[in-house]
């Protein structure tokens, strides 16, 4: 089964401060849906605008494992760790909190910052924190969240493009620009994935979000030039 949950339906979050503006996908801060706790281990995934000047404060995590994806303007991270970095469009963030780190999160840049941020929970508690940064991920590059026992796959589709979704128990897809059909596989011919057709699929669009429960002859139609987020998911 799946179900698409869409943009309009994210719960708008008011407490973070001047110049932010955030919009959750699960139940987050002062929201609370006892049905829309988590998604396997994924229990956020967040919309962040920053104006210039505008950010998150040095706060502490534990037993998290944060994910962040720009799509406009720089991120500048700072952590308890030591880390300091600008992240940008096509760069991917992980942060283990483990058994706890702090960090803050700021536009420092001129213009406007867009950025999706990823929560999943470990497996296990603990360990020290971990920080890594992929710059300028290519197409089809898993980031491996091991923690997790998840993986992130990075895809900018072309308009037309087929998509087969992997062979997960769970699978989160997240549309970050343009627009795709989610749609269930025909019956194939000797041709493969290439017999497949999604015309009557479901559209999504930027901000919509598809949980799929039964990966199994899924697929997705890219209409337009697209990006996406695909969590594979244990």
């Amino acid at each position: 089964m799946n179900e698409v949950w869409r943009a309009g339906a994210r719960f708008p979050g008011g407490e973070a401060g001047a110049g932010i503006e955030t919009l959750h996908a699960f139940s987050f801060g002062r929201f609370y849906d006892p049905d829309n706790l988590s998604f396997g281990p994924l229990i956020a995934c967040n919309e962040e605008r920053l104006a210039p000047g505008a950010g998150f404060a040095s706060h502490p995590h534990r037993d998290t494992e944060i994910v962040t994806w720009v799509v406009e303007g720089e991120l500048t991270h700072r952590d308890s760790a030591g880390n300091t970095t600008v992240v940008r469009p096509g760069d991917v963030q992980r942060l283990g909190a483990g058994s706890g780190v702090r960090h803050e999160e700021r536009n420092e840049g001129q213009r406007p910052l867009v950025f999706v941020q990823m929560w999943l929970t470990p497996r296990e508690p603990g360990g020290e924190p971990e920080y890594e940064i992929v710059r300028g991920i290519a197409d089809r590059t898993p980031l491996a969240v091991d923690r997790a026992e998840a993986d992130l796959h990075i895809r900018r589709p072309d308009a037309g493009t087929r998509i087969v979704l992997p062979d997960a128990p769970l699978l989160y897809a997240h549309v970050v620009r343009g627009a795709v059909r989610l749609a269930a596989a025909g019956t194939p011919g000797t041709g493969g994935p290439e017999t497949l057709t999604g015309a009557d699929g479901e559209l999504l669009g930027p901000g919509d979000a598809a949980r799929i429960t039964d990966c199994r002859g899924r697929f997705l139609v890219a209409e337009e030039p697209s990006e996406l987020l695909l969590w594979e998911l244990p």
